[in-house]
Formats: structure tokens, C-alpha cells, sequence
């Protein structure tokens, strides 16, 4: 198997994009889109190489604002309570970018790779993102695959309070307190995971601080939840998708609830909806196959 290990920088929309691909490149592609403030490492190898295994060139990227794509470090810190006024009062905030910028990132991603068309696969913002993506640019998105994302309908339920306020608290600077920045990051990292599979504390140590040696920008994830905040309710533009879709959610997801994942499949025609027992907010190596196999059947059924 062709396998290309070496991460590229793009040049896309006026932003630098870092990527890697698996694979061989003349498979069907898929393109997996990282969640909110995380890099594309979350997708991790292992799981590239099952989907490059099954006939797929698989596409990970870093978004803008993360990782070793280009940053918005210039905007001055977001101000959650001016956003939520703004909001309220139906004013447009001032921000850098939105999820529509960065679906089509995902699109221009694939323009400089002179890839016509691609499986979409997200998760939690790049569900998001992805969903965009296929409601926008119908004609390069071959299938759709949300995981642990949302709708954007208002009335859904909420994360539940300890949730959002660990993942808005500001976390001590690694560089200076690296244990302080460990503990509050893997205490997160355990609150959103699932029940039904062991918190391997060693592996996300790991990943944590391989995600802060690759870029460490504690402003981005603020400038991302506004761009999620601006995006409203994506039930209409749902409505219009006519590829194959999953939604995969976990039961035990308590930052988007399992009402989030029913209400975004209930919302695409013709979804299928894949609820995990024991699943929280992340991705167990354990379920690796399981995702694969929804991946894989949606891609087929095109």
C-alpha cells in the first residue's frame, strides 16, 4: 500500500493548510475534518490505516486557527458576553472567520490536491463543517459521516454546566506549568469520555502534549466556538443534502447530547443514524472498526 507520511502545507483561501494523506492517491478520497481546537492528529494513525486499508486515500488536516495551519493570533481574545449580545440582538459579531470559511477550506483543500470529489467525515465541529460542505458544495461530496456533532436547533438540550465551564475555563500555560496544563486537559479529557471503554490516561498524556509541541494557541479555540455560535441552525441546509449521511453519536456524550445526533439525522433525508452504548465524547480505539464500517457502508451505498 502507497502510504504518504510526510505532513504538506497548502496554500488555500489565503490560508496555510497542513495535511497528510494515507493511502494510495488514485482511491476514492476521503477527508476527515477535527473537531473544535484539536489538530488533525486526533484522527489518529491507526485509524487512517484502517480506512487506507479498505480502499481509501485518507485526507487529515490541521483547520485554520490550529495545529500547523495558519492562526488568527492578531484578533484580540473573544468576549463571550459581547458574542452572546450581539447574537441576541441579531447583530453580525466582528470575528475572523466562520464554518463557512472553513468548509471551504475543506473544498480548496481538495482544488490544490486536484481531487474532484471526496468522502466528508467530521467530528463534533467538523461534523459541522462537513455538513456545510455537503449542503454547500453538493457536487464534490460524495458521502457524508457526522460523529458527535450537532444541528445547530436552539432548542436541543445544552451541555451540562461542569462541561462548559472545564472547556472555557483558561488552562495554565504549558510552558510554564506543564503538569497544571496536563491535569487540567486530561480532566477534561476524561469528564467528556464515554463509560463504556477504560480512559487510557498514558495515550492522551501523549497526544496532549504532542498537540502543544506541534502549536500551542490558547486563543483559538474562543475564536472557533464563535465561528460555530455564528452558524445558527443548519436543519434547512441539512434538509437539502441528498448524499449518503450517517450520524454516529455516542450515548454518553454529555457536551452534545445523544438529542443532538438524533435531531441532525432526523433533520438530513434518507440518514442513518448509528447510536454507540458507551460512547462519550471521543473516539475509543476500540470502536476504530466499528467507525470504519459506518464510514465505509455510507461510502458505498454512493
Amino acid at each position: 500500500m502507497e502510504e504518504n507520511m510526510v505532513m504538506n502545507i497548502l496554500k488555500v483561501n489565503g490560508v496555510d493548510l497542513a495535511y497528510d494523506s494515507f493511502g494510495n492517491e488514485n482511491d476514492e478520497a476521503i477527508i476527515l475534518i477535527a473537531g473544535l481546537g484539536t489538530q488533525m492528529i486526533r484522527w489518529t494513525v491507526p485509524f487512517c490505516r484502517i480506512l487506507a486499508e479498505r480502499g481509501f486515500r485518507v485526507i487529515r488536516f490541521d483547520n485554520r486557527d490550529v495545529g500547523c495551519s495558519t492562526h488568527f493570533s492578531q484578533y484580540r481574545a473573544l468576549d463571550f458576553d459581547a458574542l452572546a449580545t450581539a447574537l441576541m440582538s441579531g447583530q453580525r459579531p466582528d470575528i475572523p472567520y466562520t464554518l463557512d470559511d472553513m468548509g471551504g477550506d475543506a473544498i480548496g483543500l481538495l482544488d490544490a490536491l486536484s481531487i474532484d470529489q471526496a468522502h466528508f467525515v467530521g467530528r463534533s465541529m467538523g461534523g459541522m463543517i462537513a455538513q456545510i460542505a455537503a449542503s454547500e458544495y453538493p457536487e464534490r461530496v460524495l458521502s457524508l459521516t457526522s460523529i458527535m456533532s450537532s444541528s445547530g436547533n436552539p432548542t436541543l438540550p445544552q451541555a451540562s454546566p461542569d462541561v462548559m465551564a472545564m472547556m472555557t475555563k483558561p488552562a495554565p500555560n504549558p510552558f510554564e506549568d506543564e503538569a497544571g496544563f496536563l491535569a487540567h486537559s486530561l480532566s477534561f479529557a476524561k469528564r467528556i469520555a464515554g463509560t463504556g471503554y477504560p480512559f487510557e490516561e498514558d495515550a492522551y498524556r501523549a497526544l496532549i502534549l504532542e498537540e502543544v509541541q506541534r502549536a500551542y494557541d490558547p486563543g483559538s479555540v474562543g475564536r472557533q466556538i464563535a465561528a460555530i455560535a455564528v452558524s445558527g441552525d443548519r436543519r434547512p441546509r441539512l434538509a437539502t443534502i441528498k448524499v449518503p449521511a450517517l450520524v454516529i453519536h455516542g450515548m454518553d456524550d454529555p457536551l452534545f447530547v445523544p438529542a443532538c445526533g438524533e435531531d441532525t439525522a432526523s433533520a438530513i433525508p434518507g440518514a442513518e443514524l448509528m447510536l454507540i452504548d458507551g460512547m462519550g465524547h471521543d473516539l475509543p480505539h476500540q470502536l476504530y472498526k466499528v467507525i470504519a464500517d459506518g464510514i465505509e457502508r455510507t461510502a458505498r451505498r454512493n
